[in-house]
């Protein structure tokens, strides 16, 4: 088969479908894949895997109509060019244009990934975010209408996209997230020192100003903690700005390490991993490459994150009751939005001792029974017809 893979940015196909890539092209397939812009290391590497590279011009961030249509004619163009079989497209952008660009080109096979579903479907009463959404919708709706298989990565989107109408049951697949290379992100034995690590895009919905105003009550109880935070500054019209985060900074509540393309040294320096999103993730790769290292995680009762962490009795109670902290076996999920339930999730960490050598172990066990990308894969090629 001859197959087109179609993401947004050009590191994506190698740090979140690298595995795939390479499963498919080991399998004997003909893989393209195309993204924006170029890179030299990425390309490098995707030649090395015996995978061909286009690149398009693609906008991540926002509506601008005459870039749009640029993207949407390079990708008729590059389908026309390649010819392919068989393609599979995701994050918004490439899924909605790839899709309907694919279905002009006589594409037979088509098929796409939901990530995620973002800033554009977040309630809003913002008018021009609601907007988006509706746009949104109506454009899933006609691009999705053809696809053989759409995969979701979290039951919430698939049961959204299926109330709306956007796909049919016999189209909505449900996978894992992303999956994580286990032997990449090995597990590795727990610091002594006290670290609480945050790794997203500084997005305002990622809960980055949640950490940092948590980290300030947590500081003063537990002055010798240390708080890090990787990422960075975002086109997103909600990212964090520039002076906030230099202001964060030089008041030393945190530590920033600005992007990383390597996460793992990182990740063994801490003992707790936190996301307080409340951003429509899909399934957060950063939180599964902690559960892989063998972290504890703190995270939200929301879309995506809450399939990251298993509840206890106690948690599940905890959550009927509406409370702000919900225990589990290999972390703490929050309420969403709740500064004074972070600080508390955190301190549980730092004052019940071996608490956190228990739930990383946890954490460990869970990536390899449901999160191992080897067996989320599996189950995209499956359905793809390509085993």
């Amino acid at each position: 088969m001859r197959i087109l893979v179609i993401g947004g940015l050009i590191k994506s196909l190698i740090n979140f479908r690298g595995p795939l890539l390479q499963t498919m092209a080991s399998a004997g397939h003909s893989v393209i894949a195309c993204a924006n812009g170029h890179n030299f290391a990425i390309e490098e590497k995707l030649k090395k895997m015996r995978i061909a590279y286009y690149p398009i011009h693609l906008s991540r961030a926002g509506i601008n109509p005459i870039k749009d249509l640029k993207t949407f004619i390079d990708m008729i163009r590059l389908i026309s060019s390649v010819q392919p079989d068989i393609v599979l497209s995701y994050t918004i952008k490439p899924v909605i244009y790839g899709s309907l660009a694919a279905q002009l080109c006589g594409v037979k096979a088509c098929y796409s990934l939901i990530t995620g579903l973002g800033y554009v479907f977040m309630e809003s009463s913002l008018f021009f975010q609601r907007f988006l959404g509706v746009l949104a919708r109506i454009f899933y709706r006609i691009s999705l209408k053809r696809n053989q298989k759409v995969f979701f990565q979290n039951p919430d989107d698939r049961a959204l996209f299926l109330e709306k109408g956007l796909v049919r049951p016999n189209q909505a697949v449900l996978v894992n997230g992303s999956g994580v290379d286990l032997d990449y992100f090995a597990m590795s034995a727990l610091p002594d020192e006290l670290v609480f690590l945050m790794i997203a895009r500084l997005l305002v919905d990622k809960g980055v100003r949640e950490y940092v105003k948590a980290t300030e009550k947590v500081k003063k109880r537990f002055p010798q903690t240390r708080f890090l935070l990787v990422g960075d500054v975002d086109p997103n019209p909600n990212s964090v700005r520039e002076s906030e985060l230099r202001q964060w900074q030089e008041s030393g509540i945190i530590e920033y390490l600005g992007y990383l393309d390597d996460v793992r040294p990182a990740i063994h320096k801490c003992r707790c991993y936190v996301l307080p999103s409340y951003y429509r993730e899909g399934t957060p790769r950063t939180v599964l490459e902690a559960m892989a290292i063998g972290r504890s995680i703190i995270t939200t009762d929301a879309p995506g994150c809450r399939e990251t962490v298993i509840l206890t009795p106690e948690g599940q109670l905890q959550r009927k009751l509406g409370e702000g902290v919900m225990r589990g076996e290999n972390g703490i999920l929050l309420r969403m939005r709740d500064v004074k339930a972070l600080e508390k999730a955190m301190l549980n960490i730092l004052e019940a001792p071996g608490l956190a050598e228990r739930m990383a172990k946890r954490s460990r066990e869970i990536a390899e029974e449901k999160f191992d990308v080897h067996k989320v894969n599996a189950v995209i090629l499956n359905a793809m017809g390509l085993t």
